[in-house]
């Protein structure tokens, strides 16, 4: 029996009541399949632990997380109390730098028993590979003057080491899927890093004589993504480009509160995290009724991600079953609230 060390921070609203129904589920697949269990520690590192220390973590918590095989996190913030940077940058992000988790992964797809707001879905199923440690976001610039004079300069960072990682993980998964990889650029505009992400992704996809490429110009490709999603397999973008492709991603799904993500880190020094991409949701938090899906899938790619693939695709076939059948929270037109779908979704694994 291998046992997984977990790190639970189920943060902020909703993120408190998603990530226990998840777990359940994760126990309960475990207990299906057999030969894995998991033992979860809970760290209530959020904005309360924000009012409460003026800081979002402790400052051993790093420490404390690094001696864990995965962090599995509900959501982060609560901008009415702290503001987003503070919240952000004091624990998502500084769990993703400081962790070294370099890639983020975001899949996409016609999801059974959700409605598309796509006329025609044509099942598509595609994974964005997003640079997750610089690029765009890097922390580089400043602003000067006042006035009409005021300045504001934000650098772009793209490293060779970045850049190649992403671009090189991006063909590594398009090897064991279908076999094709798009890259994000924007070279016609942007006239120093895309041109250099360009030549990176021509030099690797020589390594990859089976694996079919394409580049595609950001705005382009963003319309691409609602005028004919089912073309694209693997997608490869810088952080900021990722990071509009994903949320096109959630949206022609027909919910940002299924769509998962997984921070990973590639050097095994660190563990990786995995989140939901929806947000902390203040707005329904406590009445029992927030979407457990997105918690759920991303608790599949933790599986996917510790090496139990099939595991994890049982468990997203039964959480597909369960919502083509009607059991749904109210943002998704159902009526079941989040421990009821979470409840089915179990009850199924166990039939």
């Amino acid at each position: 029996m291998k046992r997984y060390e977990i790190a639970l921070i189920p943060g902020d609203g909703i993120g408190k009541e998603v990530v226990p129904a998840a777990t359940d589920v994760l126990d309960a697949v475990a207990e299906v399949h057999g030969g894995i269990s998991f033992k979860y520690s809970s760290f209530s590192w959020s904005c309360d632990y924000y009012e409460q220390h003026g800081k979002m973590m402790p400052d051993d918590g790093m420490d404390i997380l690094k001696n864990y095989e995965a962090i599995f996190l509900g959501a982060v913030g609560d901008p009415l109390r702290v503001p987003d940077h503070v919240s952000l940058w004091g624990l998502l992000i500084k769990i993703r730098r400081e962790f070294e988790q370099v890639i983020n992964i975001r899949p996409a797809k016609y999801f059974r028993g959700l409605a598309s707001p796509l006329i025609n879905p044509n099942d598509f199923d595609l994974l964005v590979v997003r640079e997750n440690s610089e690029g765009e976001y890097s922390e580089i610039g400043g602003r000067i003057h006042k006035g009409d004079d005021e300045i504001a300069i934000q650098n772009a960072v793209f490293t060779r080491k970045g850049t190649e990682r992403a671009i090189r993980y991006a063909f590594d998964l398009a090897q064991k899927r279908r076999g094709h990889v798009t890259s994000a650029t924007k070279s016609n505009g942007i006239v120093y890093s895309m041109p250099f992400w360009d030549e990176v992704f021509k030099e690797i996809s020589g390594s990859y004589p089976d694996v079919k490429t394409a580049a595609i110009h950001i705005d382009a490709l963003s319309a691409f993504f609602v005028t004919k999603p089912h073309v694209f397999d693997v997608v490869v973008a810088s952080n900021l480009f990722g990071d509009i492709l994903t949320d096109i991603g959630a949206a022609i799904m027909g919910s940002i509160g299924i769509a998962p993500a997984a921070n990973i880190n590639l050097n095994s020094k660190y563990p990786s995290m995995f989140e939901p991409v929806h947000g902390s949701a203040p707005d329904i938090a406590g009445q029992g009724i927030a979407n457990p899906i997105g918690q759920i899938w991303t608790a599949k790619m933790m599986l996917d991600h510790l090496g139990h693939q099939e595991i994890g695709q049982h468990l997203l076939q039964v959480v597909e079953d369960v919502t083509q059948d009607g059991v749904k929270t109210k943002d998704i037109g159902g009526t079941a609230t989040t421990k009821q779908v979470a409840e089915e979704i179990i009850r199924r694994l166990k039939k």
